[in-house]
């Protein structure tokens, strides 16, 4: 089992997670974090460490999100790994709360 970056993180990118995680399988992109499934371990650290909510288990993905299952497999292959925190995009709390931001994912 895996854990999967959601919608939430679309524009947020808190990197909160990356850094309790104990075997380096989140990925950065332009505005969102992806977890690699090959690598996460079902550690479940990274999970309470998101201040919007955007990690679930892969068997807990709310509906409407499942689609982020494949799209964390298919982004971490392409971008780099993140281990370190770093500051939220200066309008990530404008961002926090809005919903259907997949459009806005920046590749």
């Amino acid at each position: 089992m895996t854990f999967v970056v959601t919608e939430s993180c679309i524009k947020c990118k808190y990197t909160d997670c990356v850094e309790v995680c104990p075997v380096d399988c989140f990925h950065e992109g332009p505005n969102f974090l992806v977890i690699d499934p090959e690598e996460c371990i079902d550690c479940t650290l990274c999970e309470p460490e998101c201040p919007v909510e955007a990690i679930y288990s892969e068997d807990e993905l709310p509906a409407g999100q499942e689609k982020f299952l494949e799209l964390n497999a298919e982004l971490s292959r392409d971008w780099p790994v993140i281990t370190e925190q770093k500051d939220a995009p200066p309008d990530a709390a404008d961002w926090d709360k809005v919903r259907e931001k997949l459009k806005y994912l920046e590749r």
